[in-house]
């Protein structure tokens, strides 16, 4: 590999290309959907705690944040997903980055398995998008003394305060988004940035990794004893 290629190489790795790897994923899986109506993906990979719980289709607690009902659902998440997502990806790098994005999913999944009803079908990628926000709140609060970072947190918080909000009121998942906050911002206190800038404490990124597992084992325990499975 010569100069040019090397560097050529080097720009390209300098692009947030895990993002735009997953929009790519996401549009893909929708279109296959679409395309092939029977496979009803959404009904067979959405989180379901009745599916998990009866026909242990553990799957289901990765599989919905690439799956969307419709061309609205999917298009208001890949825009939120490309535009905040080439931020934090910028920010932590690309393997933090992917990191972030599948535990706020799963930790997203998992809320939702334990808090929802048993016959609600939920799916998309809001639960991991929930997680990107999550964790620029906590980059905010390690560069709060930054005016330009300050600013952006508390805009990001009246977004995060609003989309929580309005899930208690219109059909979204409330319990899936507030997981997925959890998600990204435990994942982002674990991770910390490259080479630990902003000082993230070590002792707070094994708390973090406590509490997240916590999450967990709690979730799992609630959706079990409401299943009727522990007394």
């Amino acid at each position: 590999m010569n100069y040019q290629q090397q560097m050529q190489l080097k720009r390209w790795l300098n692009k947030p290309f895990i993002t735009y790897a997953l929009v790519a994923i996401e549009v893909l899986v929708f279109v296959i959907g679409w395309l092939l109506p029977s496979l009803n993906l959404v009904y067979s990979g959405g989180m379901s705690r009745y599916a998990i719980i009866e026909f242990h289709q553990y799957w289901r607690f990765v599989t919905p944040m690439f799956l969307h009902f419709n061309l609205e659902h999917i298009v208001f998440n890949m825009i939120v997903l490309y535009f905040l997502g080439r931020q934090i990806e910028m920010l932590f790098g690309h393997g933090r980055f992917l990191a972030i994005f599948f535990f706020s999913g799963l930790l997203g999944n998992v809320f939702s398995f334990a808090f929802n009803n048993p016959n609600v079908l939920s799916a998309g990628v809001s639960t991991a998008n929930m997680g990107l926000f999550g964790a620029f709140l906590v980059f905010g609060y390690h560069f709060r003394n930054n005016p330009a970072v300050s600013v952006m947190m508390r805009n990001f918080i009246l977004l995060v305060f609003l989309n929580l909000i309005s899930g208690l009121f219109i059909n979204v998942d409330f319990y899936g988004h507030l997981g997925g906050l959890l998600g990204g911002a435990l994942t982002a206190a674990i991770i910390a940035l490259p080479k630990n800038r902003g000082n993230f404490s070590i002792h707070l990124r094994i708390i973090s990794g406590v509490i997240f597992i916590f999450l967990c084992i709690i979730c799992v325990l609630v959706a079990l004893k409401s299943s009727g499975l522990l007394v």
